[in-house]
């Protein structure tokens, strides 16, 4: 449902993006994130101010930025489809889904953290995905098109062959993150199952009865992109300098955590309400993988290639740069 919707919308975009035009740059920006620690780069920028002080010096005054924060993947990309926002900062497979469906109009800009996602469970009786039966349930932020939907069809791929690779389609349920944790919390909840993200993934990883089933790494061989800036090719095209200007924030802003990852994590915490302690969140960015803060493309050709192969990409990209923006070339990512 929510891939055919993309396709309804995108045949507008296609037509509209293509004349939007303007004679000077914003200076009012609109950018979305989902909640957690993934998106902790943006938590920097806006405690600091990052855009606005790189667009300042790039002659842009005045710039004022409203960070918007959305539950899933797919209704950030509703809203920038819309023009209900200028950026929008979630996964992977949202990319490529805006990319393909809009035949271009539709790039990243940069990228911001690399940590695994890991599935985690409440029922003894699943230790691996060999163990879901069609009752058992899944949370996902986004269902068909979020990163961890797109992961378990990537295990089905590889566990029961290419012809099976929606086999778990039917178990995923969409709830954000919050709510998963909520769910899983609550061991008469029919939601057993959530494919998480950083910190809601150690939260419940700590309580008691829960364990990991698997994990994007895993599933995927490897690091995989997890926050990416994207926006519209009309927008970058009529803002270059707000563009560059959030490129050189998120830049800054990875810098900053991986220096001072308590003073990020405090920034963290006033921007979102996140009531795990201070010490707590900085024991999870000790957990493997969990400093991969980087602003290169990973894994997103293979997600590419998964994708076509499914059929859900109807043009399959040369290299993660047919997605970006050409700016965006220097990142050397994969």
């Amino acid at each position: 449902m929510q891939i055919l919707k993309h396709c309804l919308v995108a045949a507008a975009v296609t037509l509209g993006l293509a004349s939007a035009s303007q004679s000077q740059e914003k200076t009012a920006i609109s950018i979305t994130r989902q909640p957690g620690i993934l998106y902790l780069a943006s938590h920097v920028m806006e405690t600091q101010k990052l855009i606005e002080k790189h667009a300042a010096a790039e002659g842009v005054a005045d710039v004022t930025v409203e960070w918007r924060t959305f539950s899933g993947g797919g209704a950030q990309t509703d809203a920038l489809l819309a023009g209900n926002v200028d950026v929008v900062n979630t996964g992977t497979g949202n990319l490529l889904l805006l990319w393909d469906r809009t035949r271009g109009k539709v790039k990243g800009i940069i990228t911001s953290s690399a940590q695994p996602v890991i599935m985690v469970s409440n029922d003894p009786r699943i230790k691996s995905l060999k163990d879901i039966t069609p009752s058992d349930k899944i949370a996902v932020p986004t269902v068909g098109v979020s990163t961890q939907a797109i992961l378990l069809q990537m295990a089905a791929a590889k566990m029961f062959g290419e012809d099976k690779v929606k086999t778990f389609d039917a178990n995923t349920v969409q709830l954000g993150h919050p709510d998963a944790v909520a769910a899983i919390a609550n061991p008469n909840h029919e939601v057993k199952n959530h494919f998480s993200a950083p910190p809601f993934q150690y939260i419940e990883l700590k309580q008691q009865g829960v364990h990991r089933v698997t994990d994007s790494k895993e599933i995927l061989g490897g690091a995989l992109t997890q926050a990416t800036f994207f926006t519209t090719t009309a927008f970058a095209d009529a803002n270059p300098k707000i563009v560059k200007a959030l490129r050189e924030a998120t830049e800054e802003a990875v810098a900053f955590i991986k220096k001072d990852p308590k003073a990020a994590l405090e920034a963290y915490k006033t921007v979102s309400g996140d009531k795990t302690s201070l010490d707590d969140l900085l024991a999870m960015l000790k957990e493997p993988g969990m400093d991969e803060w980087r602003t290169d493309p990973q894994g997103t050709m293979k997600f590419a290639e998964h994708l076509h192969k499914i059929g859900t990409l109807k043009t399959m990209p040369k290299a993660w740069t047919d997605y970006y923006l050409s700016d965006s070339a220097y990142l050397n990512g994969n």
